[in-house]
């Protein structure tokens, strides 16, 4: 009984937030403390104690350091000297900008400001190369996300503490997160490159020239304080990424396990936020308006529900339920779960991850099959619906093109897009169960 009572919680607090427009962590914070407390029978303070501190903290750290070089224009600068670079090969500009999303978005731009400043110039650029618009949005949509499961970047940072939060390993949360990066990056990859081929091979077929080049204009040069900026994110990256990885290639040494397990994402990101500000590279109140209020409220509010669905023993039983699947196609299923909770307007960090996470756990711990496996899969299923019309980056989408376009767009990402990526996402879970199962 508990357990359809959150169910229909988690589903009241999305339909909330969407039609009302209400964040859905604020939403499902009432839920977990009236089911919480009434229902499973929870003290108030330990369905507070559901507040993921941690990885609030995290991404709060990480935001504030990040967003000075949004605030400066940093990152700006750096995408605009790429293209420029490029212009000359006009074909592979949609895989550019693709590459650009992903490192503007693991440098800490994250997803929605990958989207507002990458996907209206991709779409421009498919327009005047005369090829499907849905590759330039996939392109800005797809390379924000990559970027942002980088390690260090958004995603990465609550893909480990929800592992981390499981019982598993910091060493086993890294790999794992290392998996989601690298498995999604191939993947999108892909879908690109493949959806490229098949536009250029039309358009030469329909007798369309290739354009030779594309006008842009003179990016800027880089100031002190953005050139500052990008060193000091450098010196970040290095910080963060050098202690795991040598860990891994010497687990004995007592040196650098210390140095790996005093190391902490957010409390670094505070650090270099403190050395910024000491250098003036841009104003506290430009900073603080880049931190994502929102998603750090969904985030919050969703775990408090998630942490009472634990206690309810929902986890348990949903494992109950996988269980009954055969072990080869438990990765598929759980790909699969992730794409249907996700498709329709859900949040894949702020919802369908916290919820599935645990499950992951419970199944890895009851059936043997690698949990590193099992992440990623979910995470894919999850990520993948991303161009989803329903979803924030489609919907986004659907806004910068012209509105004569607008439903065209629209048949395009749910028709093509959305199913497209689903179908790859499931092969890739199959393919990665035959290399790791």
């Amino acid at each position: 009984m508990n357990s359809i009572l959150i169910g229909l919680s988690l589903l009241a607090a999305i339909i909330l937030g969407r039609k009302k427009k209400i964040n859905i962590g604020i939403a499902a914070i009432p839920f977990a403390y009236v089911v919480g407390t009434f229902f499973v029978k929870m003290l108030p303070e330990k369905v507070i104690e559901g507040w993921p501190l941690a990885t609030f903290f995290v991404i709060l750290g990480i935001s504030i350091f990040f967003g000075f070089a949004t605030a400066n224009g940093t990152l700006e600068v750096l995408a605009n000297n790429i293209l420029y670079r490029f212009r000359s090969f006009p074909l592979v500009l949609p895989i550019i900008i693709f590459l650009i999303a992903v490192l503007i978005a693991a440098l800490g731009a994250g997803y929605y400001a990958v989207m507002v400043l990458m996907a209206p110039m991709a779409i421009i650029i498919c327009d005047k190369l005369k090829i499907n618009p849905l590759i330039g949005a996939l392109a800005a949509d797809c390379g924000g996300q990559v970027g942002s499961n980088f390690m260090i970047g958004l995603n990465g940072v609550v893909f480990r503490n929800l592992i981390t939060s499981e019982g598993y390993s910091a060493d086993l949360a890294f790999s794992s997160s290392i998996s989601i990066f690298v498995v999604y990056f191939i993947m999108t990859f892909l879908i690109i490159l493949g959806l490229m081929f098949f536009s250029i091979h039309q358009k030469r077929a329909a007798g369309i020239d290739d354009q030779e080049e594309i006008e842009f204009a003179l990016p800027k040069k880089y100031t002190k304080a953005q050139k500052t900026n990008l060193v000091l994110i450098a010196i970040f990256v290095v910080v963060l990424l050098l202690p795991p990885f040598a860990h891994m290639a010497f687990p004995k040494s007592s040196v650098i396990s210390f140095l790996n397990s005093s190391i902490n994402v957010g409390l670094v990101a505070i650090l270099f936020a403190l050395i910024s500000f000491l250098l003036n590279l841009s104003t506290e109140k430009e900073v603080l308006s880049k931190i994502p209020w929102g998603t750090l409220l969904m985030i919050s509010g969703m775990g408090m529900l998630v942490n009472v669905a634990i206690n309810a023993g929902t986890i348990k039983i949903l494992s109950g339920w996988m269980n009954h699947v055969p072990s080869i196609l438990i990765p598929l299923a759980l790909c699969l779960l992730a794409s249907l909770f996700n498709s329709f307007g859900g949040s894949f960090i702020g919802v369908v991850a916290p919820a599935l996470f645990p499950v992951v756990a419970s199944i890895a711990h009851s059936t043997g099959i690698n949990p590193i496996l099992l992440y990623t899969c979910v995470a894919i299923g999850g990520l993948a619906t991303g161009i989803s019309p329903f979803s924030s980056g489609g919907a986004m989408v659907l806004g910068f093109v012209k509105e004569d376009f607008r439903d065209e767009m629209y048949k395009r990402e749910f028709y093509v897009g959305l199913p497209l990526c689903i179908t790859v996402a499931a092969v890739t879970s199959l393919i990665y169960y035959a290399i790791m199962g």
